[in-house]
């Protein structure tokens, strides 16, 4: 049971201090952001096998201090430079860089593969593209080769509207219906009218016409319809 509860109070410190440590994904993570987290997870996993778990919360604590305090530094210009890397250049004006594909060890044929999970499968199309200090790339298309813009066009269009999740995994989010000034009742009788039960629903939205959108866990067959074919062996 010793090694139980030490697990649990290892996991939830480190669970503490990761949130207040703040959000970021892997992928926006730079050196140093990497090196906190491996030195981290390493200092509050060693009670899980040993006992010094208030040691290890003390010294957990002073490297959060230590790394928060590095990300106040960073926003100053002056050491901002110390502590991030430069973007790099690889693609400038259709051309290839090879001394930024050398500096950053990139081979062509990767290049090739990252330009084509964006989109873009001729280099000669592209205006920059870029290795930022996390690691992605980031791609501007020359000006004739860039998606059309509604503004290319002289067209008005409307705001672009976010619908309102109501219902998630079957169950209703509250504070949602809340900001709608709306109540458990009205989505009773929407569903109801809808011939539709919480239970049997995977996403409930709220849309911009006061409709509900709802997706259930019925699926329609299609009967061969090549449209709705499905890779793999059960489709």
């Amino acid at each position: 049971m010793e090694t139980f509860f030490r697990a649990i109070i290892v996991f939830i410190a480190g669970y503490i201090f990761l949130r207040v440590t703040g959000k970021k994904a892997v992928a926006q993570m730079h050196t140093f952001d990497l090196l906190y987290i491996l030195v981290l997870t390493n200092i509050i996993s060693t009670p899980v096998e040993v006992g010094n778990i208030g040691k290890s919360i003390i010294y957990a604590t002073i490297t959060v201090i230590l790394y928060k305090i590095l990300v106040r530094l960073s926003l100053h210009n002056k050491l901002r430079w110390l502590l991030y890397e430069s973007p790099t250049v690889l693609i400038h004006n259709g051309d290839i860089d090879r001394q930024g594909l050398k500096k950053v060890r990139m081979p062509m044929n990767e290049l090739l593969s990252q330009l084509r999970v964006k989109g873009y499968i001729d280099t000669q199309n592209i205006a920059i593209a870029v290795m930022e200090s996390t690691g992605n790339i980031s791609v501007i298309p020359k000006s004739e080769h860039r998606p059309v813009q509604p503004n290319d066009l002289n067209l008005k269009v409307s705001k672009t509207y976010l619908p309102i999740p109501l219902i998630m995994d079957s169950q209703i989010v509250y504070h949602n219906l809340k900001y709608l000034k709306l109540d458990r009742d009205w989505l009773y009788n929407e569903l109801e009218k809808m011939g539709e039960k919480v239970e049997n629903i995977i996403l409930a939205t709220y849309l911009e016409n006061g409709t509900l959108f709802i997706d259930n866990n019925a699926i329609i067959e299609h009967k061969s319809d090549p449209y709705y074919y499905k890779p793999g062996r059960d489709n």
